[in-house]
């Protein structure tokens, strides 16, 4: 690999997962080769620095290091002196610590968890206290590994904006590895495409993003918009140049407006009139610090649903998930599976009834084979020998993990890890699935892997929830949304219902898919212009021909 980074620049890095994009990230301060060792050829020199001839630390002042999982960054007793630390490590007076602090917490939306505990911030909150942490030293140069995996849309899009802002006000150099294409092609200067521990190509947004037979072999993914006008543009409409931004698109939908479309037969999900599998009435959970995550919610999960829980970071959707499988007891109100209070079942009875995949899948692993994974809670259960083993191999078979199966589960790459604890959680053939952030941090490929088994669950008659701000990815999947806020529920309602409440769903922090956007923007002038959700169905109301 060659690369030069020029300073001043907002780099973004883009690949599949598995690419070399974050070997490559932490090898930008000696963190590869020093810590994590192997064989090393060649040279990296971060202002004329030579990584491996300076220590680590002789970069802290230089590089800012934001890593793709936040727990592995957080040590200290509160969120501020998170913020603090490296600061008072490099000698900064009290007084400019302090504005740091309220500066960088305002930035990332934390100013009223100044004084929580780390561990008891949500997965997306935890994740924008690492970024303020390293933002706050103000480095010359900042890299970030996945930065916004967890975050939602509009977090996701201020914290781009903030990293942008330093990256133009104090000539800080970013180098951010991202899956987020949207975003990335609004903020960065230059984009490297890097597959196989190679830059396969390198350039502007406009010219790595429209390159979209690149792309595809690469598995991944245009911005929607890009998407969409590629799509029309293959159905004879005149487009000038494919978008990759927003900004750059009302003269394309002006000229949308005047072509002629046909009114498709729209996916509607279908009314569940199947009895009710988890009912959650007047569910209220405050943690011990006295933080309200749930404040009287009501709702039921009908068996055979395909639900979609979204809303912002710290609306209660991990909460909720939690109170269904006892990891978490209602401070008041019930939650009943299969009309039995759930308070009445151990942990590992909801287990055979309730299987979790929670947002790390590395917190659920503890075997040392991914078959013995797989087989550890059969073995708790009173079932003979030749049935545990048949059902660990039917299992291994259907998760694609038969070649992996005498592997250590934490030496395989993510999106194989998640599949582990899937299958883990298939064992006991539960009735009810809950995927919690199971995209996060998965390439597109990955992603629609993960959720094309929750897909394949559901045809099998299992019932599906699934928490994810990846709203993008749903469409083909979800049947049902329930959006959250501030612990309590917006709204309920059907898929394609939901992604066009706009105004609902900012209440929350949510942007729907850019699909949805530009369809809006089209019904200003053509009122009978359908809900559409996706790229895909942009093409098909174009399909005159």
């Amino acid at each position: 690999m060659n690369l030069e980074v020029h300073k001043g620049e907002f780099l973004g890095l883009i690949g599949p997962t598995g690419a070399g994009k974050t070997t490559l990230c932490l090898a930008m301060n000696g963190i590869v080769p020093q810590f994590y060792t192997g064989r090393f050829f060649g040279s990296i020199k971060i202002t004329g620095m030579d990584t491996v001839e300076h220590p680590i630390f002789d970069f802290a002042k230089l590089v800012g290091m934001v890593f793709d999982d936040p727990a592995t960054q957080l040590i200290t007793i509160s969120a501020e002196n998170e913020i603090a630390f490296p600061l008072e490590n490099l000698k900064i007076p009290r007084e400019i610590i302090i504005n740091r602090i309220n500066k960088v917490l305002a930035a990332v939306r934390l100013g009223d968890k100044r004084k929580k505990h780390p561990q008891d911030l949500s997965g997306g909150e935890k994740q924008r206290l690492s970024i303020a942490a390293a933002i706050a030293i103000q480095p010359k140069i900042l890299v970030l590994d996945e930065p916004t995996s967890q975050l939602d849309p509009v977090g996701t899009e201020e914290i781009f904006s903030t990293i942008k802002s330093l990256n133009k006000d104090l000539g800080i150099t970013i180098i951010m590895a991202s899956h987020s294409a949207e975003e990335i092609s609004e903020f960065a200067d230059r984009i490297a495409l890097i597959s196989q521990g190679e830059v396969q190509a390198i350039g502007t947004p406009d010219e790595i993003y429209t390159n979209i037979e690149s792309l595809e072999k690469n598995h991944l993914r245009p911005p929607q918009v890009t998407s969409i006008f590629h799509k029309l543009s293959k159905r004879g409409i005149s487009i000038s140049r494919l978008p990759v931004k927003m900004q750059d698109t009302p003269l394309l939908i002006e000229q949308l407006r005047g072509k002629p479309f046909k009114n498709i037969e729209l996916k509607k999900s279908l009314k569940n009139n199947k009895k009710p599998l988890i009912e959650v009435n007047s569910l209220t959970y405050n943690y011990p610090d006295g933080t309200q995550a749930l404040n009287n919610v009501s709702m039921d999960i009908n068996s055979g649903d395909f639900v979609l829980i979204i809303g912002q970071n710290g609306a209660g959707k991990s909460t909720l998930v939690k109170n269904f499988i006892n990891l978490l007891q209602p401070s008041s109100g019930m939650v009943k599976f299969d009309g039995v209070p759930t308070n009445k079942f151990t942990i590992s009875e909801l287990a055979r009834k309730i299987g979790y995949i929670s947002q790390n899948p590395d917190n659920q692993i503890f075997n040392r084979t991914v078959e013995s994974e797989i087989a550890y809670a059969l073995e708790h259960w009173d079932l003979p020998l030749e049935e545990r083993r048949e059902r660990t191999n039917g299992i291994l078979e259907d998760m694609n993990l038969v070649r992996q199966k005498s592997r250590h589960p934490l030496s395989l790459p993510k999106g194989d890890r998640a599949r582990v604890v899937i299958a883990a959680a298939l064992a006991l053939n539960p009735d009810v699935l809950i995927f919690d952030e199971p995209t996060t941090g998965q390439d597109f490929e990955g992603a629609k892997q993960i959720l094309d088994i929750a897909k394949k669950l559901h045809l099998r008659n299992k019932t599906i929830i699934v928490v994810t701000h990846h709203l993008y990815l749903m469409p083909n999947y979800a049947d049902r949304v329930v959006v959250m806020g501030k612990g309590t529920i917006l709204l309920d309602s059907s898929i394609r219902d939901a992604f066009h409440q706009i105004d609902i769903l900012k209440k929350t922090y949510i942007y729907p898919p850019q699909a949805v956007i530009i369809a809006k923007e089209i019904q200003k002038h053509s009122s009978n212009f359908p809900n559409l959700l996706t790229p895909e169905e942009f093409d098909e109301v174009y399909s005159l021909n």
